[in-house]
């Protein structure tokens, strides 16, 4: 192509790129609103579903048994990373949860002086109990929307889900194999918050 073909090209491609660019912002921000909007719905029905169990847990408290229940036990500083949050936050958090037996502490394995952290029993069944109220609440939602929607809310999520780093689906069931407990069914799908 000739140069001066060559900077035509490029003239028109960056004129389309100022013609398109408010129109991509005024897209982007329409997407931030949604998914905030979405985002309050969401943590409505989370909220819901962990006072509705009688256990006095915090969201971020609950968020931190999520966590151990799809990825397995962790170290403070992992579990504080994965939270994003101080390892002292997490260690203060996980001394309330210890005390309410929704985890258990032990020696990390090969160091000593490595603390890991994992749900407890009590901690597995809380964590059913709220995905169980969750998904009843969330499937009633979603009657209301038409098949074709959910099909592309299912879809957009499950990109969103990814981009936050949150483990797909099958990712769950494996967690729950390698810390010995199999699947179950519906429940061991859909843990998060």
């Amino acid at each position: 192509m000739e140069p001066q073909v060559e900077r035509r090209v490029a003239e028109a491609a960056a004129a389309a790129a100022d013609r398109d660019a408010p129109e991509a912002a005024a897209a982007e921000r329409a997407a931030v609103d949604a998914v905030m909007s979405a985002s309050r719905a969401l943590v409505a029905v989370a909220a819901r579903s962990l006072a509705g169990t009688g256990e006095e847990v915090t969201v971020p408290q609950y968020r931190a048994l999520v966590v151990l229940a799809s990825r397995g036990p962790r170290n403070l500083a992992q579990l504080a990373d994965s939270l994003a949050v101080k390892p002292s936050t997490a260690s203060r958090m996980c001394d309330r949860l210890v005390r309410k037996r929704f985890v258990t502490r032990r020696a990390g394995p090969g160091d000593r002086r490595s603390v890991e952290v994992a749900l407890s029993e009590s901690g597995r069944r809380l964590v059913d109990e709220v995905t169980a109220r969750r998904r009843l609440e969330l499937e009633r939602l979603l009657a209301s929307v038409p098949l074709d929607e959910q099909r592309a809310i299912a879809a957009s999520l499950r990109r969103f889900a990814a981009a936050a780093g949150e483990p797909a689906d099958g990712e769950w069931d494996a967690v729950a194999r390698v810390a010995g407990r199999a699947p179950d069914g519906d429940l061991a799908a859909g843990w998060g918050l």
